[in-house]
């Protein structure tokens, strides 16, 4: 059986989970791996058959994604070619994780396309939503990769087809330490702004790992790094506690781990918002922004003695048997109609691919 295994590569979470997953599916099948986005500084261990460009969302400096910068950057004649040059019908199974470029190769091909990420699991209904709605934000989770059947990976089993976190096996099987540093992972900030909160509480040894510098140096008492898989593991499994952004595997691990969790969700992006929501309601602290009126929240957070249990079995093993089992005999002779599946929205199926591109860049 062939099997191509796409990933999205903004951010570091969905190439960090695939470490897990891929040497599973080279158990089931021949596989390719497609990895497009120009965001993430973790590299696979593994021959990457195709890199596109895809279409990538920019971390901004003031706790956001920089819509500028993600328009300039986006090509969109070009990612019309990646789409239209991916042979995703010489597949038997094409297995997504939040990636443009497989999911509309499959649709415009009429071929099935199996969704298995974070994204899948936040859209669903019976996952925590914040109070405050965002339908552009909602039309992003839903057009940017489209697929056919979803299974999902959250906080916490929501649904039938929801799983809990993909735990590295460099974090489950880590030795826990507890020093006193702090790890701090806030990629939509810059350095000058983290600096100027977190050296006011000076009593910790903050330890931030930076997208926005390339050397590393300490002002105050807070020491910049640059994102380094290898150095940020080290720093992350010994911290006492995590000030990170509310994104999905970096407080999932911090979870697993029982480290000291406050997340910041980055502003205008609703797939944070939402694990934000999921956050709360398991006593996680979130506060909007890096900004001086929540210096006494995170101060509070420091010295308090948090402790929150979760239940994160290794089950990656069973749920890509589970997908092998369900679609891999069948997907090789199905074709599907335009427009079907979870994510077929009526305003999606009578869009073109330009229309939606140009929704989702702005």
């Amino acid at each position: 059986m062939k099997i191509l295994y796409a990933i999205q590569g903004t951010g570091n979470g969905h190439l960090s989970r695939a470490r897990d997953i891929i040497p599973l599916l080279q158990q089931k099948g021949e596989l390719d791996i497609l990895v497009s986005g120009i965001q993430a500084d973790v590299e696979l261990p593994y021959e990457v058959k195709y890199k596109f460009k895809g279409l990538s969302f920019i971390f901004g400096k003031n706790g956001g994604v920089d819509l500028i910068a993600t328009y300039k950057k986006s090509n969109l004649k070009q990612l019309y070619k990646e789409i239209k040059s991916l042979p995703v019908e010489e597949y038997d199974l094409v297995i997504n994780d939040f990636e443009p470029v497989s999911a509309w190769a499959c649709r415009m091909k009429h071929k099935e396309c199996i969704g298995l990420s974070h994204q899948a699991a936040v859209i669903n209904k019976k996952s925590p939503k914040p109070k405050k709605k965002d339908p552009v934000g909602k039309a992003i989770l839903h057009n940017y990769a489209p697929v056919t059947t979803a299974y999902g990976f959250h906080f916490g089993a929501y649904d039938k087809n929801i799983f809990t976190p993909v735990i590295r096996s460099q974090v489950r099987e880590a030795k826990q330490q507890r020093l006193e540093h702090y790890t701090v992972y806030l990629p939509a900030y810059s350095d000058k702004k983290i600096i100027k909160i977190l050296g006011q509480i000076k009593e910790i040894n903050w330890q931030v790992f930076s997208k926005h510098s390339k050397k590393e140096y300490s002002e105050k008492n807070v020491h910049i790094r640059p994102v380094n898989n290898d150095d940020f593991i080290e720093s992350f499994i010994s911290c006492t506690g995590i000030l990170c952004g509310a994104g999905f595997e970096t407080p999932a691990e911090a979870l697993y781990m029982k480290k000291k969790l406050m997340a910041i969700p980055m502003k205008g992006q609703y797939e944070q918002q939402c694990n934000a929501a999921a956050l709360k309601t398991m006593s996680v602290p979130v506060i909007k922004s890096l900004k001086k009126k929540h210096l006494e929240k995170i101060k509070a957070w420091v010295e308090s003695k948090q402790a929150i249990t979760v239940n994160y079995p290794n089950s990656t093993e069973r749920i890509i048997s589970m997908i092998i089992k369900k679609h891999g005999a069948a997907v090789a002779k199905k074709t599907v109609e335009p427009g079907e599946g979870i994510y077929s929205a009526k305003k999606l199926k009578d869009k073109s691919l330009g229309e939606i591109l140009n929704q989702i860049t702005g």
